[in-house]
């Protein structure tokens, strides 16, 4: 059987924040200086495409308390349509802005959801947080390893909520899953494997052209290398660059990294990983990634988990194109943010439990957002996905890309949180930022 306090204690983690509560208090609850009923959100969105209309669209259709003070995107097409989704919504129209300072500078605004490239997250939070707003970053909310910290760091320092958009920690689904791995139904859990297994075709260079007209493309560009505006570069598939973004580890493997560490119920870092990954049949395409990559993280009480991208599957694994399957001492459970779970016993794969179902495929979207305001305006440190748990999955994108990119294996010391004997390989944990957009200092 697990050890259910040390269960407990890592399933509750992401709402005992014990250092940050009393900054939250003393900071005082929400609407401060702003002038709409107290239990009303004041929201900066930034970054207006991709999950953004996720968001924005339920919000507007659940009738949240929320009220949207700014639209803030470098392309004005997509804060028009984000416009459009909130039409009717509110008495008076959302400012609009291709400038995040805007935003962060409004006393009047509560929190900022942050939905931009990867390379964005952090720099946007860090001034969000210093000018006392709390904020939702989508996942990962670091480009890089060290940016974690300054996330961290930030939020203790100025007494924020802070959010990753790491929705299945709240979908119901997880919740129901949970209990049965508190409860030891599968014993002790050992392995935990994630993967993302979806069907990719080629995307070919293409041309460096002339930025859209309107486009504000040096600000969306913002602390990565100068470079001429190309197609790729920009909506969508800026996911295929080093500059941008994470690659599929940290797009949509991040979701399954991180339940595969809730999972595996660990609460610190790995010592040791390899990471293996090629060009196997998308030859010819663009992105700087490999189309598929292995990589498995040691810890120092001997547990592994294990990622898996496989870019050539239309079937998935276990049925599903992302997920994770447990291993314990006495059974396995199969888990999808797809929003399943079934659980397989003994010598035999004895069927047990799954999920109900009146929550089968639920992903949690609403619950994470719900969570979030929640503690918007209680000032409770209670989010399910604070920059702490945050940093712990996120650190598994950059740890694994970081051995990719040099020996394929490395040693970790977690405690220093620094590799061991590689300084090409602690060079990466940080990166240089164009200016004038460096990362803002907290202080």
């Amino acid at each position: 059987m697990p050890d259910a306090t040390t269960r407990r204690q890592f399933l509750r983690r992401s709402s005992e924040t014990a250092a940050a509560a009393g900054a939250l208090t003393a900071l005082g609850g929400v609407h401060t200086l702003a002038a709409a009923p107290a239990d009303v959100v004041r929201l900066g969105i930034i970054g207006c495409g991709g999950i953004m209309g996720h968001h924005v669209r339920g919000l507007v259709d659940r009738g949240e308390r929320v009220e949207f003070a700014w639209l803030c995107d470098v392309d004005p097409r997509q804060l028009q349509a984000k416009a459009e989704m909130i039409d009717g919504f509110q008495s008076s129209p959302a400012k609009q802005t291709p400038r995040h300072e805007d935003v962060c500078a409004d006393g009047g605004v509560d929190a900022v959801v942050i939905a931009t490239p990867h390379h964005w997250h952090a720099p946007i939070a860090l001034e969000a947080m210093a000018e006392g707003k709390d904020v939702y970053i989508e996942k990962p909310i670091s480009h890089v390893y060290n940016e974690g910290h300054a996330v961290i760091d930030a939020a203790r320092r100025h007494g924020r909520i802070v959010q990753q958009g790491s929705q299945m920690r709240s979908s119901p689904v997880t919740a129901e899953a949970s209990k049965l791995l508190e409860a030891g139904v599968i014993g002790e859990v050992k392995v935990a494997r994630a993967w993302t297994a979806e069907q990719r075709s080629v995307v070919k260079p293409v041309a460096d052209s002339e930025a859209p007209e309107g486009v504000d493309y040096d600000r969306w560009l913002g602390p990565a290398p100068q470079r001429p505006f190309n197609a790729l570069r920009f909506h969508q598939t800026w996911r295929m660059f080093r500059d941008y973004g994470n690659g599929e580890i940290g797009d949509d493997g991040i979701h399954d990294l991180d339940m595969a560490a809730w999972g595996l119920g660990v609460s610190t870092l790995p010592r040791q990983i390899t990471a293996r990954g090629s060009r196997m049949m998308l030859h010819g395409h663009a992105s700087e990634y490999p189309d598929n990559m292995h990589v498995t993280y040691e810890y120092a009480d001997g547990k592994l988990l294990v990622y898996e991208n496989y870019p050539f599957t239309a079937y998935g694994l276990h049925g599903f194109d992302n997920g994770n399957v447990f291993y314990g001492t006495e059974g396995y459970m199969v888990f999808s943010r797809r929003g399943a779970f079934s659980v397989f016993l003994g010598p035999k794969n004895q069927r047990g439990p799954t999920e109900s179902k009146a929550i089968r495929g639920e992903r949690g979207y609403a619950e994470h957002m719900d969570n979030f305001l929640t503690a918007v305006r209680t000032r409770e440190p209670i989010t399910r996905a604070p920059a702490e748990t945050a940093h712990l999955s996120c650190a598994l994108v950059h740890l694994g890309e970081i051995a990719y990119r040099t020996r394929g294996r490395l040693d970790f010391d977690p405690e220093a949180e620094r590799f061991v004997d590689s300084d090409e390989a602690n060079a990466m944990l940080d990166k240089t930022y164009r200016e004038p957009f460096a990362l803002p200092a907290v202080g």
